[in-house]
């Protein structure tokens, strides 16, 4: 029996996908829930002028998700928490498994291939490969 689902969001079109597969599943109303966001560490030689506007505030980003992964946790049938957390987010969700003691990890996979997925890392991958738990990993279609 499933007691606790590590569910890693990155607020992308995978997300609707993940939230649709933890659904498929038949839970106990004792399995926990936490949903949970990785804000990635910002780079400290990244210096943004202060006399231009900025795409996108951190605190607009942080509500926004936040918002986002509230109304996930209310379509959810069973009880759920969320954690948003700065860092690496292969390592958060890895840290984060370990900490609620998760028997699953479900992540969505971005598809990349080739150089993309070279340059730019494999989050999914990462989680398969040094998580304590099983992991199920959503394919974009």
């Amino acid at each position: 029996m499933l007691k606790t689902i590590l569910v890693a969001l990155d607020g992308s079109d995978i997300a609707e996908r993940v939230i649709q597969s933890l659904n498929e599943f038949v839970l106990s109303q004792d399995t926990k829930v936490i949903l949970c966001h990785v804000f990635p560490t910002p780079e400290a030689e990244m210096e943004l002028p202060a006399d231009r506007p900025h795409s996108e505030s951190p605190t607009f980003s942080f509500f926004h998700i936040e918002k986002q992964l509230q109304s996930y946790q209310e379509s959810l049938p069973i009880k759920s928490e969320l954690e948003l957390v700065t860092g690496d987010p292969a390592d958060e969700i890895i840290r984060l498994a370990n900490i609620y003691k998760a028997d699953l990890i479900v992540i969505g996979s971005r598809g990349l291939t080739g150089m993309k997925r070279i340059v730019q890392g494999s989050v999914s991958s990462q989680v398969v490969e040094e998580a304590a738990c099983s992991v199920l990993v959503v394919k974009p279609n």
